[in-house]
């Protein structure tokens, strides 16, 4: 069956314990409809709930909220599971149904910080170094990428053939995993100056369902084209993140309103000071 997330709005003061009743009194309408609500993510900051459902449609799915307690989403759409799997991470689910972070017991607020990186002059390097040489070096990038977003506990959605995309739970490990793909390339290349590169990264921060009715849709296109924007060895991130890593211990520069290609409107991006 098609899988599908939903996202409610909370009408006010609705507690976690209010939310497992909830989805407790779906799981107990679900099968009159061949419906299956798998698990949920609860961001009582914002008032929201994200719902995640296999059902054979849209209707069906919501047949069984308003049911079970009238509680309708505001808006449903239909994801791929492998992506859904990227973007949220498989996660644990505590006996109500509700994600948790891992080993905590905190409930997961489905807030995703999504993190692209992009070898500078690619396609340059390759016509320098030749073919065997650029896949070293792109080698040598993705097995340190890969190995922030794994000590951060992020998750790889895909490679984008000269870069990685990848999403975070946490903003501030987000960003953390970044500093460390510097630091890392960075060593490496002092190391190796036969064939020496370097990279540029882009984050953004946002809710699993956005506008035009996509799984991170323009939380995804920010974080891109940040990316683009970036300058070697820079790492660019929206206002959402650098807000969402207050009191991490991370150091921001506000760069200001910049132009970015499909935005209607200057985007504030800021800077993240890695550099000792």
């Amino acid at each position: 069956m098609p899988l599908y997330m939903d996202i409610h709005q909370l009408r006010g003061g609705e507690t976690a314990e209010d939310v497992a009743h909830a989805h407790e009194l779906d799981l107990k309408t679900q099968d009159k409809y061949n419906v299956v609500y798998e698990k949920y993510w609860f961001n009582d900051k914002v008032g929201k709930i994200f719902c995640l459902a296999r059902a054979p449609s849209v209707e069906a799915a919501v047949r069984v909220h308003r049911e079970a307690h009238g509680q309708v989403a505001e808006k449903v759409i239909e994801v791929d599971p492998e992506l859904s799997d990227s973007f949220m991470g498989l996660g644990e689910t505590n006996p109500a149904g509700a994600v948790v972070f891992s080993g905590t017991g905190v409930p997961d607020p489905g807030v995703r910080t999504i993190v692209f990186t992009d070898i500078v002059d690619s396609t340059a390097l390759t016509q320098k170094l030749g073919d065997d040489a650029a896949m070293e070096v792109l080698q040598v990038h993705d097995s340190i990428v890969r190995a922030a977003i794994a000590a951060a506990a992020g998750h790889e959605v895909k490679h984008t053939g000269d870069g990685i995309m990848a999403s975070f739970a946490s903003a501030a490990a987000a960003v953390k995993a970044a500093i460390a793909i510097h630091s890392e390339l960075r060593s490496h290349c002092e190391s190796n100056k036969r064939a020496p590169f370097k990279v540029r990264i882009g984050a953004a921060a946002g809710e699993p369902v956005e506008r035009n009715s996509d799984l991170f849709g323009s939380t995804v296109q920010l974080a891109s084209r940040l990316c683009s924007s970036a300058s070697p060895e820079q790492v660019l991130v929206s206002t959402a993140v650098a807000e969402l890593c207050l009191g991490k211990g991370l150091r921001f520069q506000d760069i200001g309103e910049i132009e970015l290609k499909g935005f209607d409107y200057p985007v504030r991006a800021h800077a993240v000071a890695w550099e000792s």
